[in-house]
């Protein structure tokens, strides 16, 4: 958004009080707004992403749920040797499912008919780690949001600190104040609190809804995994 706003005072000269209080900003006020520029790309960017790999993940979630439930054992879909990529209750099924097979395997007959308590909770710690990867997969990126909703907004306050500092040294220097003076160095220095601002609302808001949807596919992996596990304990659990 904020570097859409410089562009549109690059493509039209005709604004020309902004024009003006670009031209008037000082060199340290540039260069902050051109960081802030990064960091306004970067966000929009890692927003885009994440809402679309959480949107993925959620339609890939429903439908191999809807298959996992209709299923007669547990251990079927693993057999078929399916794959879903990208899709974090299969990844935590796949996991449950490999540990299970491990435990169930013997030398030459086959698979066992039942397990031990003890392989069950190695089973059930396995789960929860898969759960606990998946989440923070899922997480990644989001802290860059943070810091552009944290820094973005100091960075704009150093720029009009700065700047409204430069202005009251000129005023100094010619010892006399008035508004012709003062008003356009204040003016250009309040441009960088503007742009940290550009850069933070829409970050604060992505990261809000970003963090929702993160907590919510968490819960849903935390249940299926306990669905996951009360099934395998009905099929394979030694009485």
């Amino acid at each position: 958004m904020m570097y859409l706003f410089l562009a549109d005072i690059a493509a039209n000269p005709g604004k020309g009080r902004l024009l003006f209080i670009w031209d008037r900003a000082t060199p340290e006020a540039k260069v902050i707004i051109v960081i802030l520029v990064l960091f306004s790309i970067f966000a929009w960017s890692i927003m885009a992403s994440k809402a679309m790999q959480m949107r993925r993940a959620k339609r890939l979630n429903r439908l191999f749920e809807a298959e996992f439930r209709t299923q007669k054992t547990v251990m079927d879909i693993f057999d078929r040797r399916v794959q879903v990529d990208d899709c974090p209750l299969f990844s935590v099924y796949q996991e449950g499912c490999k540990e299970m097979d491990a435990r169930l395997k013997q030398p030459d007959t086959g698979r066992k008919r039942a397990i031990s308590l003890k392989s069950m909770e190695h089973i059930k710690r396995t789960l929860e780690g898969t759960v606990a990867q998946q989440s923070l997969r899922l997480e990644s990126g989001l802290i860059m949001l943070a810091i552009a909703v944290s820094g973005a907004p100091f960075l704009g306050l150093l720029g009009t600190v700065w700047g409204v500092m430069d202005t009251f040294g000129a005023v100094a220097m010619r010892g006399r104040a008035d508004l012709a003076t003062m008003a356009p160095g204040v003016a250009a220095a309040l441009i960088t609190t503007v742009a940290g601002l550009l850069v933070a609302i829409p970050s604060m808001f992505g990261y809000n809804w970003l963090v929702h949807n993160l907590r919510v596919l968490t819960v849903e992996l935390d249940n299926f995994a306990q669905d996951l596990v009360s099934k395998m304990e009905t099929e394979y659990l030694e009485e």
